[in-house]
């Protein structure tokens, strides 16, 4: 029995998308529900979700700027209240200290440019992904970084 309680266990992978999906419900974006976990030797570091800065009125009171202004997605991301959960989970790293050179970033959605940036400069090593961001910039970046980037496809 024990032998067949290990092997219905989810691998570390599963373990920490699944972990990012449950971060993505915290966010208060209108458009779309993103969750990221920043992993280091299996040991999370931080999380984050999509959403307004803290102690600002979120997106799914005030309404979302972008969708009044028909902007698509991709375009314009400075035209949004919210942070993007990839920024949030490396801002609450360093608002408590903790370093992530080398570490794994767990998200729901691929990472935007400005993410990837943020990503290449913050020291990960890694992005794991499930859903897809079309984001050309973003792997040209990534990909001269060497950031090792691969789609958890489910």
């Amino acid at each position: 029995m024990n032998e067949e309680k290990r092997d219905r266990r989810p691998s570390w992978d599963e373990y920490f998308m699944n972990i990012s999906d449950q971060v993505a419900t915290r966010s208060t974006c209108l458009r779309r529900q993103v969750g990221a976990v920043i992993v280091k030797e299996k040991r999370i570091l931080a999380t984050g979700y999509n959403g307004a800065p803290s102690g600002l009125e979120h997106c799914l009171t005030k309404g979302c700027l972008r969708e009044q202004l028909g902007i698509p997605s991709g375009e314009n991301q400075e035209l949004c209240r919210g942070l993007h959960a990839e920024q949030n989970a490396i801002i609450q790293a360093a608002l408590h200290g903790v370093r992530l050179n080398d570490a794994i970033i767990y998200s729901t959605h691929k990472p935007c440019v400005l993410c990837s940036k943020m990503i290449i400069n913050a020291g990960l090593k890694e992005i794991r992904y499930v859903e897809g961001y079309p984001d050309k910039l973003a792997d040209e970046l990534l990909n001269e970084a060497r950031i090792n980037v691969s789609c958890q496809g489910r």
